[in-house]
């Protein structure tokens, strides 16, 4: 076991995905530490979503090991909240009922009925730190996109989940409402430190949001003979802050910024660009990559 995992969160190491005889994810090595907001980006179909839902624990890897703080990954559980793109709000149930949902069903009718004027307090300060308390009487339908994210939010912060995996939670949103949440959310992890595992198919989403990017794709070359079943590497695993002006939406403007986005495009997203395995840029900190058998002939591992 690589020696990362002393002091991560979750660990990932040697993980591969097939579906039949074709590989999504091809041996992924990665290790989160608490707190850090790591974006996952790459072109269509390079396993983005994939790998999310082996961190939540939907999924199992075909070889290789997940764990979060040292302990084999399970089935789902609360310790990893979800916010998907599409709302995980039931239409018939009101923001406050939604949010506080799942501590009603883990009691018995006995016990909600004595404990809920409890958890509805607590539903509501979770709807007051996503701002939607004066809307917690209103039903899904009632709500705009954005209002609907924030409550699907707090629905998955009342868990306490130690990581909050987030799968495009905001690609169905306009512009400025995207904008708008994007803000929230970085004024979020910077008053509660959780842990974010967030995916978006949007460069500069995962450039402006994340502490930390990790770049998937299928757009590489190694030392494999012609015709071996090839998947889906880390290609970038890059810091990013964090730092105070990132906070505000005009660092987007910045050259740093764009040049960051032009970088990690061309090394992920370019069909054209066809790095070799050791020339991946894997400048965290907490980077790390073991190589299988004739991945790069010099080394011979």
């Amino acid at each position: 076991m690589h020696e990362e995992l002393s002091s991560s969160l979750l660990h990932i190491e040697d993980v591969h995905k097939c579906y039949g005889d074709k590989t999504i994810l091809d041996d992924i090595d990665l290790s989160v530490a608490a707190g850090e907001f790591v974006t996952i980006v790459g072109p269509s179909g390079c396993g983005k979503s994939t790998l999310l839902r082996l961190v939540v624990g939907q999924e199992t890897p075909s070889a290789g090991a997940i764990l979060m703080e040292g302990q084999q990954m399970g089935p789902p559980n609360p310790d990893r909240g979800v916010v998907y793109q599409h709302y995980s709000l039931y239409p018939h149930l009101s923001a406050i009922d939604n949010v506080t949902l799942n501590r009603r069903l883990a009691l018995n009718p006995w016990q909600w009925r004595s404990n809920r004027k409890a958890i509805y307090e607590e539903g509501m300060q979770y709807l007051e730190r996503v701002n939607m308390a004066d809307h917690a009487a209103k039903y899904p339908a009632q709500l705009s996109g954005g209002q609907r994210q924030r409550v699907a939010i707090a629905q998955a912060l009342i868990q306490k989940s130690k990581i909050l995996c987030m799968d495009e939670p905001f690609s169905a949103l306009d512009p400025g409402t995207r904008e708008s949440l994007q803000l929230f959310l970085l004024e979020l992890w910077e008053e509660t430190k959780m842990t974010i595992f967030f995916v978006t198919h949007d460069l500069e989403e995962a450039v402006y949001l994340g502490t930390r990017l990790i770049a998937l794709s299928q757009y590489y070359s190694d030392d494999r003979a012609a015709g071996a079943a090839r998947g889906a590497k880390v290609v970038v695993d890059r810091h990013f802050g964090p730092n105070d002006q990132a906070i505000s939406p005009t660092v987007k403007a910045t050259a740093e910024f764009a040049m960051a986005v032009k970088d990690i495009r061309q090394q992920a997203f370019d069909p054209d660009h066809m790095q070799h395995v050791k020339d991946f840029d894997l400048s965290h900190p907490h980077s790390w990559a073991t190589r299988t058998l004739g991945e790069i002939a010099a080394e011979g591992s």
